[in-house]
């Protein structure tokens, strides 16, 4: 299988790491350079076995490959409103209200809502704000945006905030989890070094219940009130980190793949 690379993903400072690994596991790899000016992927063989990795917009441009497998899993059930049905409640933000960016929503009295968006899970990053917090973000996004994916009928999605212990990402190859890490710890809460066994039997009842495609990350916190999925991502755009086995993520897509 041919590993298709984007080389410029300076967001992340440990995205290079990818190259010096698929080297060293003698797996067949490009890079290739997005810029604005670019509409259509290709590779520089005529190759249908084609695995892309890189941002949301490559992810997104790469599905009109449709000869290439696996190609790009961008879109179908990674949609919020598709998986959201299927785990229910187990499902962090279960029971939002959506709406536009420049919509004028309604606060009650020292009210605090957690806000992220809702399709386009890039253009801004999911927070809880009070109104004073959320019209300044709001007016200064619109002022001087980042994104042009970012704009006032932009859908987001707002649900009482919860109080969170631990998060971490899986990154899952047809029914296997094949890398669990830790990524971020609130409060006083104890460091662990390995995802703990309830979260990993966590999500693998909610894979029992409902796969959103052949391979996908999901990232899953403890709350005071158990397990949730905090989100669901597409497995071509989502980052690593520092102590993620991309080794073993690469190792398990080529086999499962090929």
């Amino acid at each position: 299988m041919l590993f298709l690379v984007q080389s410029n993903i300076y967001s992340d400072p440990d995205h290079a790491q990818i190259f010096e690994i698929l080297q060293g596991l003698d797996f067949d790899f490009e890079r290739i350079h997005l810029d604005a000016t670019v509409t259509t992927i290709t590779t520089a063989t005529n190759r249908n076995d084609v695995f892309i990795y890189g941002s949301v917009k490559l992810a997104r441009l790469a599905k009109a490959n449709t000869n290439w497998h696996p190609g790009s899993f961008y879109g179908g059930n990674h949609l919020f409103e598709v998986y959201a049905e299927q785990y229910g409640n187990h499902v962090l933000n279960h029971g939002i209200s959506v709406f536009e960016f420049g919509e004028t929503i309604s606060w009650q009295p020292n009210e605090q809502k957690f806000i992220k968006p809702y399709k386009e899970a890039k253009i801004f990053t999911g927070a809880v704000f009070t109104e004073v917090k959320w019209k300044d973000f709001v007016h200064n996004s619109l002022s001087n945006p980042k994104t042009p994916l970012l704009h006032t009928q932009s859908l987001v999605q707002a649900s009482a905030p919860r109080k969170l212990l631990k998060e971490a990402r899986l990154w899952i190859v047809g029914d296997q989890i094949v890398d669990a890490v830790y990524y971020r710890f609130h409060g006083n809460v104890t460091y662990e070094r390995t995802v703990n066994p309830e979260g990993i039997d966590f999500a693998k009842a909610m894979l029992q219940k409902f796969r959103v495609a052949e391979a996908f990350v999901m990232d899953i916190c403890l709350t005071t009130h158990g397990w949730k999925i905090v989100e669901i991502n597409c497995i071509n755009s989502a980052g690593f980190y520092p102590t993620s086995d991309v080794a073993s993520v690469l190792r398990a897509l080529n086999i499962y793949f090929s």
